[in-house]
């Protein structure tokens, strides 16, 4: 039988019901649906270290990083789910300016040994692992590790020895009922944060 809970419920269980008002309705999608949902934003920092310049052709390989840096960008996020599966698809649009707008394409799965694991996927299979909690009414995510799906199987992969540990956050503002801020920071523990981004975003119409 097809589990149709958000794929955030499926993931937290009673604890879905611990998280803001706003972000719990951001996220009330039915997988095997046609459900789609939009929050508009900006992102007041998006930076990475110049050291990770490196990264960047790995990063667009595998459509895993945000290759610019800024203040005050302007982003719009869009969560579908589509009718053929139960994943959860991110399309974050960056509009950096006098640049074209960049996409960062993701989708979501609650992780195969359940509980309250999901693994998000980029291209090629590449999988970053995150712990799942509801805290003080956020959602809140950290890095599990990173793995390689082929088939069944997940392959666990090294890659924090350089990219480093993520950890992310929707948090409620306490001042409208529409609004939620958000940030992540990937941070390496040699050699402090390699990215991070974080911002303000309304939740908009469908």
């Amino acid at each position: 039988m097809k589990d149709v809970r958000p794929v955030f419920q499926q993931a937290l269980g009673p604890g879905w019901e611990q998280l803001g008002d706003v972000i719990r309705r951001h996220y009330t999608m039915a997988p095997f649906s046609n459900a789609h949902v939009c929050v508009r934003g900006t992102m007041d920092e998006v930076h990475h270290a110049p050291w990770a310049r490196v990264l960047m052709p790995f990063g667009r390989l595998f459509g895993a990083l945000v290759p610019y840096t800024g203040t005050r960008v302007p982003i719009e996020v869009h969560y579908r789910c589509r009718p053929g599966d139960a994943l959860l698809y991110w399309d974050r649009v960056f509009s950096f300016e006098g640049r074209a707008p960049f996409h960062f394409r993701s989708h979501m799965a609650h992780a195969p040994a359940g509980g309250g694991e999901v693994i998000e996927y980029v291209r090629f299979g590449l999988g970053m692992r995150l712990a799942v909690s509801a805290e003080e009414g956020a959602l809140v995510f950290r890095d599990l590790g990173y793995v390689w799906r082929l088939g069944r199987l997940h392959l666990p992969l090294p890659l924090g020895l350089l990219m480093g540990t993520a950890y992310v956050e929707e948090r409620p503002d306490p001042d409208d009922a529409d609004r939620f801020t958000m940030k992540m920071v990937l941070r390496h523990r040699w050699f402090g944060d390699v990215f991070r981004y974080s911002g303000r975003f309304r939740l908009g119409s469908q």
